[in-house]
């Protein structure tokens, strides 16, 4: 987890040394940088059915390792890249007319994210992102080739899929659901995370059984949701857990937004749902938390893309033969212990 302050992406800026990556150049938004004026947060997400803060959306994190049983993605079998040099150096004739094409022009790949999601991703005091998913999206830029951009619409927008080719992939703790399979082409999932229950220190709940008939708080269109509302289907991974008998659900806008509200004094809930790296980042922050229980199950997540782009077999293939990549030399176990605390790219429920 990241416990304080931590310098981003030193197994990415080794790697990029060791692919030939780009640096910055003038005009772009690399990873750590603001985003672009064109790259604005957008102000269309719906309502909240709780009062929610002023932090944008995320997802519960949830992933799973390299292999994974969870509902067959439809990412295909790249080969490597890694020892290949940056991708849209020695880009084939194949990829005219896919959009990786088109970002190799370009120069520049935007990928959304959620600037208030710490671990995985947050902006600091002087505009600049970091995390973990922020450091696997600029490491996937670098081994493309190209700079990393950066988008931040609401997470019910990610997940309901139709981007309008405003952002090209995300790199935000996505778990592979069904459901969203039918609106978003995935990856290999690229880590696996455990979803957490948390309570109150001063609430007396020492265990699940005690939050039977309370209200507990999750994120908006989060697999924590779709679980206390009987919904969650992961495929042959879908969790055989069951919440808290009459346990009800309600949200805000985004997962960590349950430990800020307890912070502010309010307690309309007893609980709160979401993966254990967001309960540890909460905790070691100060926040009115403390873990409860073991986790109610394990989530695959993996990088995504929208099915309505244009033509995208290419990028697709290309993001998961990055991602394989990373598995197999070290680089998402390197970025996992440095941003989470541990290497979370290994289910230890297997």
């Amino acid at each position: 987890m990241k416990l304080q302050t931590r310098a981003v992406m030193i197994a990415t800026l080794f790697l990029v040394a060791a692919c030939g990556g780009p640096a910055a150049s003038p005009g772009t938004s690399p990873a750590g940088s603001p985003p672009t004026e064109t790259m604005a947060p957008m102000t269309d997400a719906p309502a909240t059915d709780a009062p929610a803060t002023d932090a944008p959306a995320t997802d519960a994190p949830a992933t799973d390792a390299p292999a994974t049983d969870a509902p067959a993605s439809d990412s295909p079998s790249a080969a490597p890249t890694g020892s290949a040099g940056p991708i849209c150096e020695t880009l084939g004739a194949e990829a005219e007319g896919d959009l990786l094409a088109t970002i190799c022009e370009r120069g520049t790949i935007v990928m959304s994210t959620d600037p208030a999601y710490p671990p995985q991703s947050e902006v600091t005091p002087d505009g600049t992102y970091q995390g973990f998913d922020i450091s696997v999206g600029q490491e996937i830029a670098d081994r493309l080739g190209v700079e990393l951009d950066f988008f931040t619409p609401a997470w019910e927008i990610i997940t309901a899929g139709s981007w309008g080719q405003r952002w090209d992939f995300s790199v935000g703790s996505m778990t592979i659901t069904t459901e969203r399979q039918e609106v978003l082409d995935f990856t290999q999932p690229y880590y696996s995370t455990p979803a957490q229950m948390a309570v109150r220190p001063d609430s007396g709940i020492t265990d699940l059984a005690g939050l039977a008939g309370r209200v507990i708080c999750v994120g908006q269109q989060t697999t924590y949701l779709f679980w206390l509302e009987g919904t969650l289907d992961f495929g042959t991974e879908t969790p055989q857990t069951d919440p808290p008998e009459g346990a009800t659900a309600t949200t805000l806008r985004t997962d960590r937004d349950c430990a800020e509200a307890w912070r502010a004094g309010r307690e309309e809930f007893d609980g709160w749902l979401t993966s254990s790296t967001t309960v540890d980042d909460a905790v070691a922050d100060g926040l009115p938390v403390v873990a409860v229980g073991e986790p109610v199950f394990h989530e695959p997540l993996a990088v995504a893309l929208d099915k309505s782009a244009p033509d995208h077999d290419q990028l697709l293939e290309a993001l998961d033969g990055i991602v394989g990549d990373m598995h197999a030399d070290g680089t998402l176990s390197a970025l996992s212990t440095e941003w989470l605390g541990s290497d979370l790219t290994v289910r230890e429920d297997e």
